[in-house]
């Protein structure tokens, strides 16, 4: 019978090293950081002199490009779906909290404007997943709440709010590029719509 094992030591091998997740987040910074400056069609190559690794560690990470694509969708629903839940957390009147919820996601996504474009180009099953679940079910909330209130529109669903900031990411994008549009104009203008008259 070979030497027994202590049950802490199986559990340490098997979870990943410090390391290995320490470069799997320079990967996914390094990439969002790419993607924002050259576009979509940016090379593993650039994303690793970015996130200052080798080729290979991005590689060994993410066998394709299209699963970096979508591991950043949902790097980027789980820290939104964490701005709700903060939103929710808060003492905030019903039409307060969507405002609070908008501009707070809107802000983090202003930063990031590459980021529609590569949610643009996931598939439908990105959307099942469980942080982009979880901001749906947070989201969700509020804008029933808000409707409950009477200071949302009747007709307004949950579906409107990313349908709203898919608009503005490319109305962000085009200001990051010199563009003469400014994007919390627009945003005010999307939250108008939203609100009971």
């Amino acid at each position: 019978m070979g030497p027994l094992i202590p049950p802490d030591a199986v559990a340490v091998e098997r979870s990943p090293r410090a390391d290995a997740l320490r470069n799997r987040q320079k990967v996914l910074k390094g990439a969002r950081r790419t993607f924002a400056e050259e576009g979509l069609d940016a090379d593993i190559a650039s994303i690793a002199r970015r996130a200052g690794v080798g080729v290979g560690t991005v590689y060994r990470h993410f066998a394709t490009k299209e699963a970096l694509l979508q591991a950043l969708a949902q790097d980027h629903f789980e820290r939104l779906a964490d701005i709700v839940e903060e939103v929710t957390a808060e003492d905030h009147a019903p039409w307060e909290a969507i405002e609070e919820m908008i501009w707070r996601t809107a802000t983090y996504s202003a930063e990031d404007a590459g980021m529609c474009e590569i949610l643009a180009r996931q598939p439908p099953e990105v959307a099942a997943t469980a942080p982009a679940g979880r901001l749906r079910e947070l989201s969700g909330g509020l804008v029933e709440a808000a409707k409950a209130a009477g200071a949302m529109r009747a007709d307004a669903t949950i579906d409107d709010i990313p349908m709203m900031m898919c608009g503005f990411g490319r109305i962000a994008a085009i200001q990051q590029a010199g563009g003469r549009v400014e994007w919390r104009r627009y945003l005010r203008v999307m939250l108008d719509g939203l609100r009971a008259t």
